[in-house]
């Protein structure tokens, strides 16, 4: 499995102990799922009726797939003890995914990131030649103080761009996840969204906020409210996080099974310069 960032990183030293709470966690977590199953994407509502959408089919991956993952800084790994802690390569790992991870802080549809573009911008400038098998595209809770102008006609534009540069990938859409409660109303706007579009061109959407990912149980475990994690998973929730995306991932898959054989094995190392 290869384990890719473009994103620059943080370096830190993996305590053990902490390690070995994050893949006991996932282990529990693979055994004791509380959480529903992720749905077929929501019908549009037109002239005041509802009409039925077929869910889209099941992921059918080959057994080491080319996964690119892209989002903000969740994606991206912030407050994580090292980069390759954060959700996405912790998920890759469990799935046995050949991944590359592409996450900007503060980036969204609309609002440019710390490190780098907007979503349009940075799909425009992706690797034609990746050639991924799957797309999951997470985001985007930073375009809640952008205002709903506009956001839908970025969000199909950055879409276009990128079913035009994998037109064979399977893409999914990984809606924002709360980091404060209760969800704000604008967040809770951008699902809503982003649940529409993706049901428009048949996509399968996972929402976190439907799912119910973070509530107030689990908040203060899920979330580093510190000056530190500023609202971002800590690693713990990294790992929770993470476990939720492999459980939906396999829920929409013909194989609906978390890739057990790479639970025991060591998570990957963080990057080096």
């Amino acid at each position: 499995m290869t384990l890719t960032a473009r994103p620059r990183s943080r370096r830190a030293a993996w305590p053990l102990a902490v390690l070995i709470v994050a893949v006991a966690a996932i282990c529990l977590l693979a055994v004791w799922r509380p959480w529903p199953a992720p749905s077929a994407p929501a019908a549009d509502a037109g002239a005041g009726s509802a009409v039925a959408a077929d869910a889209p089919a099941a992921l059918d991956l080959p057994a080491a797939p080319r996964v690119l993952i892209f989002g903000d800084s969740w994606t991206y790994g912030s407050a994580a003890t090292t980069l390759t802690r954060g959700y996405a390569y912790v998920a890759a790992h469990l799935q046995g995914w050949d991944a590359v991870v592409d996450g900007v802080r503060g980036s969204g549809y609309v609002k440019p990131g710390s490190d780098g573009g907007a979503y349009g911008e940075r799909i425009a400038a992706l690797d034609p030649g990746l050639s991924p098998d799957l797309v999951i595209v997470q985001g985007s809770i930073n375009d809640r103080r952008q205002g709903a102008a506009g956001y839908r006609e970025a969000v199909t534009a950055a879409w276009d761009d990128l079913t035009a540069t994998y037109p064979q990938a399977r893409i999914v859409i990984l809606g924002p996840a709360p980091q404060v409660l209760p969800v704000e109303a604008e967040t809770a706007r951008i699902d809503r969204d982003l649940r529409e579009l993706a049901a428009a061109r048949g996509w399968w959407y996972v929402s976190p906020l439907a799912g119910e990912w973070i509530t107030a149980d689990n908040h203060r475990d899920v979330i580093d409210t510190s000056d530190i994690g500023r609202d971002h998973p800590s690693t713990a929730g990294h790992a929770y996080l993470a476990q939720r995306l492999a459980e939906a991932i396999a829920d929409i898959s013909v194989t609906t099974q978390v890739a057990a054989d790479h639970d025991s094995e060591p998570l990957p190392a963080p990057l080096t310069p």
